[in-house]
């Protein structure tokens, strides 16, 4: 026995002043540390998901760290995933990763809607969360409602201002309950279409209201006109309930609008009469210019007649007695006439009394 134990280690020692048997031996010597380093180096979360059924191998840590990919992050999600009943793939999760998305988030997210019932898949939360949106916010907004108040006050606006078919202005303010549509949430609608819409169906449903007593009385009306007018449609959000939180009333914007209207048609009417007052004027400056025409007419055509009486005597159609009987004729007649202007009896501009 010791003879051959003898003969074995020196054969080994021959065998290791072979350069190429050494060589293997270091090579294996190398590698056998290298494999002890990596298995003790992912042991801890190779056994921690062996135990949690979240089927995350070795090899796959490896692969992980190859690929720069946080596999201790990775391997406390999926078993935190596996644990609460959701089925999903290494892949997934890395893909996520890769995708510069927010993992845990998105794990809490899952898990959270797992738990309440809701239906969201791994691959619709990535989506959510690689969008830009709070995928967790989402997941809690629709399990417990939040209320928005409409108008936003943020923006400035603090009431809805609406006027009834009597002329009334009714100014409204609404509280909005929405819930989260997580199957919408990928390109619908934000809170400010939410907004919007109902901010348009309370002035539509004011507007069409016949007296604002009757607004007063029953706000419901407008609160089951809005949530009959499907105003949730292609939205993130579904409207849970609409209630008015405050109504005054304004002024009387009907008859603020008539007074104008009586006002400017006042305006126009005093308008064309100036016109008119403007013609008259220009027609009277017209008329006294013709006037004024016309008797420069009648003295051109006296100054003629001396000239046309010359003519008449030398051509020897006029003598001169017929010149003094025409002399004669004019005195009698401006006597006549000056005899007849003083017998006139004077005008009595006092009233006859009886």
């Amino acid at each position: 026995m010791n003879l051959t134990l003898l003969a074995a280690v020196n054969e080994w020692s021959e065998s290791l002043k072979n350069p190429v048997v050494l060589g293997l031996l270091v090579l294996g010597v190398v590698f056998g540390f290298i494999f002890l380093i990596v298995f003790f180096s992912f042991f801890r979360l190779w056994l921690q998901s062996y135990f949690t059924n979240a089927k995350i191998g070795i090899i796959d840590l490896v692969g992980m760290k190859l690929r720069q990919v946080d596999y201790n992050m990775i391997v406390r999600q999926k078993i935190a995933l596996v644990q609460a009943g959701v089925k999903i793939e290494n892949a997934d999760l890395e893909a996520h990763y890769l995708a510069r998305g927010n993992v845990p988030k998105t794990a809490t997210a899952v898990i959270a809607a797992h738990k309440a019932g809701l239906d969201l898949p791994w691959k619709t939360a990535a989506a959510i969360d690689l969008a830009g949106r709070d995928c967790l916010d989402a997941v809690k907004t629709s399990v417990n409602p939040k209320v928005i108040d409409c108008p936003d006050p943020s923006k400035g606006r603090q009431f809805l201002d609406a006027v009834c078919r009597n002329g009334i202005q009714l100014r409204a303010k609404a509280r909005v309950t929405v819930r989260t549509k997580l199957d919408r949430l990928v390109g619908g609608a934000t809170e400010e279409t939410i907004i919007a819409r109902v901010g348009e169906g309370i002035v539509k449903a004011i507007g069409s209201a016949h007296d604002h007593k009757e607004v007063l009385a029953n706000p419901n009306t407008i609160t089951q006109t809005v949530l009959h007018s499907s105003l949730d449609s292609q939205t993130a959000f579904e409207i849970v309930s609409v209630d008015m939180a405050d109504i005054e009333v304004g002024e009387n914007i009907g008859a603020k609008l008539q007074a104008d209207q009586a006002a400017a048609d006042l305006r126009v009417a005093q308008a064309d009469a100036e016109k008119r007052r403007a013609a008259a004027v220009a027609r009277e400056q017209e008329m006294q210019a013709l006037v004024q025409e016309n008797r420069a007419k009648v003295v051109e055509a006296e100054a003629q007649v001396p000239q046309a009486m010359a003519d008449a005597f030398r051509s020897g159609r006029l003598g001169v007695m017929d010149y003094y009987n025409m002399k004669n004729l004019n005195s009698d007649t401006e006597m006549r006439s000056a005899i007849a202007a003083s017998a006139k009896p004077e005008r009595n501009d006092r009233p006859v009394t009886g």
